[in-house]
């Protein structure tokens, strides 16, 4: 595979900046949460964003999908939510002869962007719902299966306060989401300014500034960087680590892990990867994009046991020595 050519690294990067920012005259402050949430949408994968209540984890995907001008839908998770209401299903209508037949009306997966709100709060077959249309773009309803519009992003939020009334993902949906992303609480002189700046008024929206079809020449071009064999190698090597049955792997991995990251974590290792090369203008992935991207795509597929349970211990300091040992930095 040749790598991109500059001019066509050049227009991307140019791109990417003019969406970045359109999304800052409304998103406030979290810096590392965008570049995150870019990543995935370049690599065009899924998104897990856990965070307490008022963070602007909504405002976020309202935004982009704006600046992107891509058709975005909310879904409402409660613990009443039916599967139907999610995929659409079969109605009766009243034809042009003024007879009726069964058509199908589509859920609001039918969309670019789908907005998993409080997905926790699903029961576990509402959540399943999304489980086909999150690995293969597609919905089947009745017996027939149809394709889902590209570009098709989830981007679910959760409340990791809140435990009651709510429903812990499984780990086959969570293995579903590229990256999980922890939305941190704004700092001092960025909630100054989230005071001022949205409490004058509606919040605008933002500018169209990439459409359709750019998303979709950003996501091939992203497909198109070049990854060595040397930092694929590298990637193995984080995914073989966070298995406890393996000697080489880090002590604390063999005592405290259940079990490790699936082969779906080499690929979204590698995929975030170009993304994150691609926002930094390069057309290769070096070492350094995958140390960044590391943790999102590890954290949640890195499956602890009872003992680090006990201990408090938590994925992000598994993955870290992990990382340590690895890709040292």
């Amino acid at each position: 595979m040749s790598q991109p050519d500059n001019s066509r690294l050049e227009a991307a990067c140019a791109d990417l900046r003019r969406l970045e920012a359109a999304i800052r005259t409304v998103f406030i402050g979290q810096h590392g949460l965008l570049q995150d949430v870019l990543t995935a949408l370049l690599a065009g994968g899924n998104v897990l964003l856990e965070g307490s209540p008022g963070l602007g984890k909504t405002l976020l995907v309202r935004v982009l999908s704006q600046a992107l001008a891509l058709d975005a839908r909310r879904i409402q998770f409660t613990p009443d939510l039916m599967p139907a209401d999610i995929t659409g299903g079969t109605t009766l209508i009243r034809d042009e002869q003024g007879g009726t037949k069964l058509a199908f009306r589509p859920g609001p997966v039918f969309a670019n962007i789908v907005l998993a709100d409080e997905i926790n709060r699903g029961t576990p077959k509402t959540q399943s719902a999304l489980l086909e249309a999150m690995q293969e773009r597609a919905v089947t309803v009745g017996g027939e299966r149809r394709i889902l519009d590209a570009p098709f992003h989830v981007i679910a939020t959760q409340n990791p306060i809140e435990h009651e009334g709510t429903y812990p993902l499984p780990e086959a949906q969570l293995d579903r989401f590229l990256l999980k992303l922890l939305v941190p609480f704004p700092d001092r002189d960025e909630l100054v300014r989230i005071g001022l700046e949205t409490t004058r008024g509606a919040v605008p929206a933002v500018e169209p500034v990439i459409d359709r079809s750019g998303v979709l020449r950003l996501q091939a071009l992203c497909r198109d960087i070049v990854v060595g064999s040397d930092v694929a190698a590298q990637a193995a090597d984080l995914v073989l680590a966070t298995h406890p049955g393996r000697e080489e792997s880090p002590s604390d991995v063999r005592r405290f892990v259940r079990y490790g990251a699936s082969p779906r974590a080499m690929q979204a290792l590698l995929q975030a990867g170009r993304a994150r090369a691609l926002l930094e203008g390069r057309a290769w992935v070096s070492p350094d994009d995958l140390r960044a991207v590391a943790l999102p795509v590890l954290r949640h597929r890195v499956h602890l046991g009872l003992e680090a349970e006990l201990e408090g211990i938590a994925s992000e300091s598994i993955v870290g020595l992990v990382l340590d040992g690895v890709l040292p930095g």
